[in-house]
């Protein structure tokens, strides 16, 4: 991979190869844009095939976290950190604590949160080693159910975008996956009276745990989820399930949900979604409820979770004015949200053009 070209063409600002001989931590941080902040981003942990794998997903996860603070609102830039390896095998104090002393080196630029395979137990051992991490129990805890909030105030939007109204009680729903953000999900739309929801989910465990939890909601296949004749599309797994194949089988309306990266291609199913007329909201824009959650743990006054879940909400109006550039552009909701980001950043970085001593 060229990497240096790759860091150029996107505008990143650091990336960052380290490995612990003591606990055979290795792992990559990456930092992209720090205009608005410092970058803030998960540590995922991952069985990469290679490490141009596993650092193309570092570099997107990234980026996608700039534009993803910059559309909250946030004095924050992104980052992103990946390890490499087998959460069952290395998980342990030891491996955490070895990651906060990495990411104490950076001095403030990066600050870290659990993400795919880390918690906040685990951010727990690296709040040992250094200051820069969020989201450990004693602080907000699990982000899970403010993504999922987040989401759930998105599909509102786009709700009433596409319909004039934001009600639920005529609307249909299909969420796939439902391990951590999708449960939570699920549960809001229910409470929001949603007329039918279904899902479809890989693990056993969470299958069996969705069914005695909500017996209204219809389990169906993996695969059969994208041929679902229903209001809402919401993607709450891995990404890149917008592709070639799956955008021509879809019958809904709206393709809204807490995944990262649901385009596989940015442009080519970005354009093709818009060609069907299918309002698509922006993986960065509609999940980011846990990073503004989170946040609110750097605020000087400490946590307060009904600050944080109002400000989530925002995620609401948000999305109007987004779906409102894209029209006004004539383009795709995902350039709409880029577009609505670097808006933000260019504007404040020129604002800090003249200096004020504080």
């Amino acid at each position: 991979m060229k990497k240096f070209e790759y860091m150029e063409k996107y505008g990143y600002e650091q990336l960052v190869f380290f490995h612990d001989a003591t606990t055979g931590l290795k792992g990559i941080t990456c930092i992209h844009n720090t205009t608005l902040g410092p970058s803030l981003g998960g540590t995922r942990l991952w069985v990469y095939d290679n490490e141009d794998d596993a650092t193309l997903d570092v570099l997107r996860l990234a980026r996608g976290m700039t534009y993803k603070a910059a559309c909250a609102g946030l004095n924050l830039g992104g980052g992103k950190t990946v390890l490499i390896g087998d959460a069952k095998k290395v998980k342990s104090e030891e491996y955490f604590r070895a990651l906060g002393r990495y990411v104490q080196t950076l001095g403030g630029r990066y600050i870290t949160a659990p993400d795919v395979n880390t918690s906040a137990k685990d951010m727990q051992y690296v709040n040992m080693e250094t200051d820069y991490v969020v989201a450990i129990p004693t602080k907000s805890g699990n982000p899970s159910p403010a993504t999922a909030r987040g989401a759930f105030h998105g599909i509102r939007a786009s709700l009433k975008e596409r319909f004039g109204t934001d009600d639920m009680s005529e609307r249909t729903f299909a969420v796939q996956g439902a391990g951590q953000t999708g449960d939570f999900l699920i549960g809001d739309l229910l409470e929001a009276g949603a007329k039918k929801v279904y899902f479809t989910e890989i693990n056993e465990d969470h299958i069996a745990k969705i069914k005695e939890k909500y017996p209204d909601v219809e389990y169906v296949e993996p695969d059969s989820i994208y041929d679902l004749d229903v209001d809402v599309f919401a993607p709450c797994a891995l990404g890149a399930v917008m592709n070639d194949k799956t955008i021509k089988r879809l019958k809904c309306e709206i393709v809204a949900g807490t995944a990262n990266n649901v385009l596989e291609d940015e442009e080519k199913h970005g354009e093709a979604l818009k060609k069907r007329d299918i309002l698509y909201a922006p993986d960065f824009v509609i999940n980011a409820g846990g990073l503004i959650n989170v946040s609110h743990e750097l605020e000087e006054d400490g946590y307060s979770k009904d600050k944080a879940f109002s400000d989530i909400e925002r995620i609401y109006d948000r999305l109007l004015d987004i779906y409102q550039v894209a029209k006004e552009n004539d383009t795709h909701t995902q350039e709409a949200a880029k577009i609505f980001a670097r808006r933000r950043i260019e504007t404040i970085n020129k604002l800090h053009s003249n200096y004020i001593k504080r």
